[in-house]
């Protein structure tokens, strides 16, 4: 596997860990938050490159499944989002202006999904674009 394409596939990963840990920073992950993810990684997570996975289908794909497996594993919001910020700030050169913007519209969307935006998502977000900020 190219590096650049396995480090892409990491990057997918990685935010599948951000998302959820926006998601379950409340304790609790509601259907309209995953419908909202779903909803972008269709919609435009898709079209960001052309990297793909082992199995032949999109690299963006490992967002949603990334995200499904911290759920299903009931990870703890503080450690993806640390994980996450160790990734960025080791790779922050894969992060383009374009990815930064989307991976914080999608934030937005799925923190609107239920009931507006609540203060443990508010904590997140804020982390997300102050480490966005400071690295970058």
């Amino acid at each position: 596997m190219l590096n650049s394409q396995k480090f892409g596939l990491e990057l997918y990963e990685n935010l599948g860990k951000v998302f959820y840990a926006l998601a379950s920073a409340d304790g609790t992950v509601h259907i309209k938050e995953i419908d909202h993810l779903r909803s972008f990684i269709r919609s435009y997570w898709l079209h960001i490159d052309d990297i793909e996975d082992e199995y032949g289908s999109d690299a963006a794909f490992r967002i949603e499944t990334t995200f499904d497996w911290c759920l299903e594993y009931d990870k703890k919001s503080a450690d993806c989002l640390q994980q996450f910020n160790i990734f960025y700030e080791e790779h922050y050169n894969l992060f383009t202006p374009e990815v930064k913007r989307l991976i914080l519209d999608t934030a937005n969307a799925m923190a609107n999904a239920y009931a507006g935006k609540n203060k443990a998502e508010l904590i997140v977000l804020s982390k997300i674009e102050i480490l966005f900020t400071e690295h970058g």
